[in-house]
């Protein structure tokens, strides 16, 4: 044998070695990435098992429905979510009452305006099941505009209640664009449609404008006040001027009723001592997904472009 032939011999031995080497690598790799599949997969199923466990439903109860931070679409406190949580704690054949747990800032005075809408529909449907608002640190703005769609409102002593108003936010940069030599070039079919620009100087009619639009607004948030409170209302000229005051304050001037928590209510108003909470929250697998589901991508890309195999 030459010595050729020897290091033929010996080149084709190691490319067989190497290859059979990556294969038993690959194979490996597949078998974690599957297991991790499998434990990924009996996880969330379990989660999803738990998770439905705690839905709602039994007994007697007093349903809670919760709106927590700001009232706008694609939050936990949209006017989508509030409201098929409320609808499922009334219809709930369990339900003795329900009670409407805020702690909100306000929001979008259309979601607000559609929370209250329903609340006050789901009054007249539901007439014998009481609805109640308990007030924790914060309910202003549009949280006050869907806490007087219920029967009472209970809030804390110093807990912040009101601002009742509107509110148009801009501003104005035109002084420094001249400053720095920036010239504003802006095309516009429709001679108001650039209305508030920032990058242009106020044009006082349609400031005005403006100013007529959230005045109206601010009149249909003053017309459900007034309708949700009625006479317990205490008006004054302050009232509805945006002001905030205290639990205690605002349980003078009738923007709530007493004073009360959400376990004192189910105890001793709706006299169904059992909570059973309706919020429209992602459950345990939804986060679970949401959470892990961008390193589980990228976990399997990794495996799929080091073992140089191809998903299809």
């Amino acid at each position: 044998m030459t010595d050729d032939d020897g290091r033929w011999e010996r080149n084709v031995l190691e490319k067989l070695a190497m290859e059979a080497l990556k294969e038993q690598r690959r194979s490996r790799r597949w078998g974690i990435f599957f297991k991790l599949l499998t434990f990924a997969y009996i996880t969330v199923a379990v989660l999803v098992a738990v998770d439905w466990k705690e839905r709602p439903g039994g007994g007697r109860h007093t349903a809670l429905v919760e709106i927590t931070g700001v009232i706008a679409p694609g939050t936990d406190s949209s006017a989508e979510k509030v409201i098929t949580a409320l609808n499922a704690a009334f219809k709930d054949k369990g339900t003795q009452g329900v009670v409407l747990r805020i702690n909100s800032p306000g929001g979008s005075p259309v979601q607000s305006q559609s929370i209250y809408d329903e609340l006050r529909r789901l009054r007249q449907k539901y007439p014998a099941i009481p609805l109640h608002a308990v007030v924790e640190d914060l309910c202003a703005s549009g949280g006050y505009y869907v806490a007087v769609g219920a029967d009472r409102i209970f809030v804390s002593k110093s807990s912040i209640v009101g601002s009742i108003g509107v509110r148009l936010d801009s501003f104005g940069v035109t002084g420094l664009m001249e400053k720095i030599g920036v010239e504003r070039r802006l095309l516009t079919a429709g001679e108001n449609k650039a209305m508030l620009d920032p990058f242009l100087p106020v044009d006082e009619k349609q400031k005005e404008h403006a100013q007529k639009m959230i005045q109206e607004v601010h009149q249909q948030f003053i017309g459900a006040v007034r309708e949700g409170r009625g006479k317990r209302l205490k008006e004054s000229p302050e009232l509805f001027s945006g002001l905030i005051w205290t639990g205690a304050k605002s349980v003078e001037l009738g923007l709530a009723d007493a004073f009360g928590s959400v376990d004192f209510v189910a105890r001793e108003i709706i006299k169904a001592e059992d909570i059973v909470d309706f919020t429209q929250k992602d459950n345990i697998a939804e986060k679970f997904a949401r959470r892990f589901g961008a390193g589980v991508a990228s976990a399997v890309l990794e495996v799929a472009l080091r073992s140089g195999a191809s998903i299809r």
